[in-house]
């Protein structure tokens, strides 16, 4: 198949959503489709950048307001149309539905191309923060209603538990799929835990080390959690911590908590030597649809706690595998946290039997599933999978990078606006 997806985030940006479509973009490259990722350019990532298992195209668009780590694309409805008209994908994914990605799906409809589209926040309990009053209820009303509107017109919704797609059902979300999520483990794993690196942090080798990753901005709950933190080292004076991210609250956090470590953002591999290193994961974030650091947390071989939605309820049992506490209730996952900063016997207990429950989650399964459902959206049978049309021409080679060997057709400069570009 010919697969376009249109991603407002996508590496080198570190989040759950970039993460997971950089790795559905690659295995399904490796299946033998022909994959395009069309994303917002970046100040520091100006051009495409090459790949070998599907292309990259660059289009315009700006940061996010109040987050210059984060990209939104500007609307390109025409600019799709006359890409794809007469020679483009056989289906669209649209990973997020910011003003690029939804002009992507007025431009697939326009041109009888099947569209699917994924559910990956939950932008309306967040739309405005509740000191707001009336205000924040009229914004996550009208945040509600565009996202169902803008979801509504394709053909299938992915989420990534049954427990959004509940939730997504009740609010007026049609045609609902699963899109799970997989994990590396080869990749994190406990056999990389390093000594040294525990040794930088304070730690002794019998100390616990409680780690958290994710991006320091409003509304995450990082007061929740450096609360339960608080609580573990009175409990236990020798426990440490380590936040792994960035972002705009990281200065007052710093300044608040200075016995905790700050590691800015972390390449994947370092993320994964980091997680080895530490024993405990505190899952304090309210309102994420799923949570990959969860269970990347878990495949490290880390005693879990969080609250029972999301990851933690697929795949967190309590006392077996990790603790899950009720929804947004601090005291009982700082009680967890005290808990697992004390009994040494548990937190191995509970780590090695969190890696076990992963070892069961690949992603090689989760692409199959995802694989067979673009499939069905395109009206294709698998047995036509493959690159049925060939490798993907690519225009103009200054704005795209694609697949190696891809064919590369420079246009003159001055077709490069009104000229059509197809990029499969």
């Amino acid at each position: 198949m010919r697969i376009a997806i249109v991603t407002e985030t996508f590496p080198p940006e570190i989040n759950g959503i970039a993460v997971t479509f950089d790795r559905i973009a690659t295995e399904l490259g490796r299946r033998g489709h022909s994959v395009v990722v069309y994303r917002p350019a970046r100040d520091d990532l100006p051009a495409a950048s090459a790949h070998p298992d599907y292309a990259e195209a660059i289009m315009p668009g700006m940061p996010l307001p109040g987050r210059a780590d984060l990209r939104i694309g500007w609307p390109a409805g025409a600019m799709f149309r006359r890409w794809w008209h007469g020679g483009g994908p056989d289906v669209v994914h649209v990973a997020t539905p910011g003003p690029l990605g939804a002009s992507a799906i007025g431009a697939a409809r326009a041109l009888g191309i099947p569209v699917t589209s994924s559910f990956h926040a939950r932008f309306h309990h967040c739309a405005l923060h509740r000191r707001f009053g009336v205000l924040a209820k009229l914004s996550r009303r009208l945040v509600l209603a565009w996202l169902r509107r803008t979801h509504n017109r394709t053909v299938r919704t992915f989420v990534s538990t049954e427990e959004v797609r509940a939730e997504l059902a009740r609010l007026g979300f049609r045609n609902l799929g699963i899109l799970s999520r997989g994990v590396d483990t080869r990749l994190f794993d406990p056999g990389r835990r390093c000594e040294t690196l525990r040794k930088s942090w304070g730690a002794g080798p019998d100390d616990p080390v409680a780690i958290c990753a994710g991006r320091l901005v409003a509304g995450r709950n990082q007061e929740g959690l450096a609360a339960a933190w608080l609580a573990m080292q009175q409990a236990n004076p020798r426990c440490r911590f380590v936040i792994v991210g960035d972002g705009p609250m990281r200065a007052a956090f710093e300044r608040g908590y200075p016995g905790f470590v700050f590691t800015g953002y972390l390449s994947r591999e370092e993320l994964a030597r980091h997680f080895a290193s530490a024993d405990i994961y505190l899952h304090a974030t309210l309102g994420e649809t799923f949570g990959n650091v969860v269970i990347e947390a878990m495949a490290s071989g880390l005693a879990v706690a969080g609250f029972d939605y999301a990851a933690a309820r697929k795949y967190v049992s309590t006392g077996k595998n990790g603790i899950i506490v009720p929804y947004g209730a601090g005291a009982a996952l700082a009680d967890a946290g005290v808990w697992l900063a004390t009994d040494a016997r548990l937190r191995r207990q509970l780590g090695r039997a969190a890696r076990a429950t992963m070892e069961e989650h690949s992603w090689d399964a989760v692409i199959g599933r995802f694989e067979s459902d673009l499939h069905a959206a395109a009206g294709m049978p698998l047995r036509d999978a493959g690159r049925r049309h060939g490798s993907p021409v690519l225009f103009p080679p200054v704005r795209v990078a694609g697949m190696a060997g891809a064919q590369r057709v420079p246009q003159p400069a001055s077709r490069l606006r009104p000229g059509p570009r197809n990029l499969f």
